[in-house]
C-alpha cells in the first residue's frame, strides 16, 4: 500500500495490495489511481490505510458462522455516527465492486448482514462528495446559500434525489434516500435575524405541519415574572409551539409555572424541594417530554433545557425556543415522509435515518454535540429504534 503525506493525502494501493481480493477492473483502477480519501464528513476509509485490504471473515473470531455471502466481502472503511465514530462497516466486493454496509458483531457472526449502499466505489465517492456539498452549501448547492423556506427545501431535495436516482437506475439505498429527503430539511429556516434568536422560523410553519387549533400561543399575562428574556416571550406569543409534538406535551393550562412553582402545587408529596435545581424560579416549565422529565427554558437566558426528576440534573436540551420547535417540526416531517413512501425509511434502515437526523439537527442546533452533558435528549430519542420514535 503506498500514500502521500500519510494521514492527510488519499489512500492508494498497489497491483500488488489488490491480487488476489479485487478483480473488478474500475475498482482495481480507482484504488491504484486517485485512491480514496482517508476521512470526510460521511465516511471514513483510516481502515484501510492502518490494515490494507482484509475479508470479513479474517476480522472475525469465529468466521464459519458468517453467512457465506459475507466471508469473502472486504473491509474498506466505515459510515461515520453522529459523534464522529464509526457506526457501520463498509464492504467491497471485489468480483463486482458493489459497496454495502454491515454491523460487526463479534461474539455472533452469524447475525451479520449486508445493506446495498453504492453500485461501485466511484460512485459511493461521488454520492458522499455531493452530499456534503449539500451540507456546506457549495459545489452543485453553492447557490442556495441564503435561500430558505419550502420551497428551497423542496428545490434542493428534488436535484440531490436526482443525482441518487442516476447513480442507481432509481433503485436509491435507503441512507441516500434519508439523504435526499431529509438533509435538505436543515433549509427550512433561516438565521435569527429579526426574532433575536437561532433561527427566524417562517411564519405559520408550524401551524402547516401540526394543523389549524394545534400550536399554542400565550400572552404576557401567561407568563411569569422571571421570563424576562423578551426574544423567548415574542416567540411564544406570536409563533407558540405545537400542543402535542410526539415527544413533546405542552402544558396548555396557564399561566405557565416556574419548575418551583410547579413542584410546590403539583407534586409537593412527592419530590422534596431541596433537590431542585439552583434558581428552579427562573426556570419555566413548558411541559413534559416523557414521565418525570419537565422541559423548561430559563427565563433569563432563553435557554432550553430538560430536568430530569430522577436524575435531579438539568441537562441541555435545545438553544433556544426556535430550535426547540424545528426539532418538533423536524421529527413530525421525518415520520411523515417516511409514511408517506412505498417503502418505509426506518423499516430499511432506522439507524442510518437517525444519524441523517441527528446530523441535520447538530447542523441548525449544535446543543447536544457541544454540551458537556454526557446525555441528549433528542440523540437518545432518535436513536431509540425499539421506542420506535422515527
Amino acid at each position: 500500500m503506498s500514500t502521500t503525506d500519510a494521514g492527510t493525502a488519499a489512500i492508494t494501493l498497489t497491483e500488488a495490495d489488490l491480487a488476489p481480493y479485487v478483480t473488478h477492473g474500475p475498482t482495481r483502477r480507482r484504488l491504484t489511481g486517485p485512491g480514496l480519501s482517508a476521512d470526510g464528513g460521511l465516511l471514513t476509509f483510516a481502515a484501510l490505510r492502518r490494515d490494507g485490504l482484509r475479508t470479513v471473515a479474517d476480522s472475525t473470531g469465529d468466521p464459519d458462522r458468517l453467512v457465506e455471502e459475507l466471508r469473502d466481502q472486504l473491509v474498506i472503511g466505515g459510515l461515520l455516527g453522529p459523534d464522529g465514530l464509526e457506526a457501520e462497516s463498509l464492504l467491497l466486493d471485489g468480483d463486482t465492486g458493489e459497496i454495502s454496509t454491515t454491523h460487526f458483531f463479534h461474539d455472533r457472526p452469524d447475525l451479520m448482514d449486508a445493506r446495498p449502499f453504492a453500485p461501485s466505489l466511484e460512485t459511493l465517492v461521488r454520492f458522499a462528495a455531493v452530499t456534503e456539498e449539500l451540507a456546506g452549501l457549495r459545489g452543485q448547492f453553492a447557490s442556495y446559500a441564503g435561500r430558505f423556506g419550502q420551497k428551497a427545501v423542496a428545490e434542493a431535495s428534488r436535484q440531490l434525489l436526482a443525482v441518487f436516482e442516476d447513480g442507481t437506475d432509481g433503485e436509491v439505498p435507503a441512507f441516500w434516500k434519508a439523504a435526499a429527503l431529509i438533509r435538505p430539511l436543515a433549509l427550512i429556516a433561516g438565521p435569527g435575524t429579526e426574532s433575536g434568536l437561532t433561527l427566524d422560523l417562517p411564519a405559520r410553519l408550524l401551524d402547516q405541519e401540526f394543523g389549524q387549533g394545534h400550536v399554542a400561543r400565550f400572552e404576557d399575562v401567561d407568563f411569569p415574572a422571571t421570563l424576562t428574556h423578551e426574544p423567548t416571550r415574542r416567540f411564544l406569543r406570536e409563533t407558540g409551539l405545537p400542543e402535542d409534538g410526539f415527544m413533546f406535551q405542552l402544558d396548555t393550562d396557564v399561566p405557565l409555572p416556574t419548575l418551583a412553582e410547579y413542584y410546590a402545587d403539583e407534586r409537593a408529596d412527592e419530590f422534596p424541594p431541596d433537590q431542585l435545581p439552583e434558581h428552579a424560579d427562573r426556570l419555566i416549565r413548558l411541559g413534559y417530554l416523557i414521565e418525570d422529565n419537565s422541559l423548561v427554558v430559563d427565563g433569563a437566558t432563553g435557554a432550553v433545557l430538560n430536568f430530569s426528576e430522577p436524575d435531579a440534573t438539568l441537562f441541555p436540551l435545545n438553544t433556544d425556543v426556535s430550535t426547540l420547535a424545528f426539532t418538533l417540526w423536524l421529527l413530525h416531517r421525518e415520520r411523515t415522509i417516511d409514511a408517506e413512501l412505498d417503502t418505509r425509511l426506518t423499516a430499511e434502515a432506522y439507524d442510518q435515518v437517525a444519524t441523517t437526523m441527528i446530523q441535520v439537527l447538530s447542523t441548525v442546533d449544535p446543543t447536544g454535540s457541544t454540551s458537556d452533558a454526557e446525555w441528549h435528549y433528542w440523540t437518545e430519542t432518535f436513536q431509540d429504534e425499539a421506542g420506535g420514535v422515527l
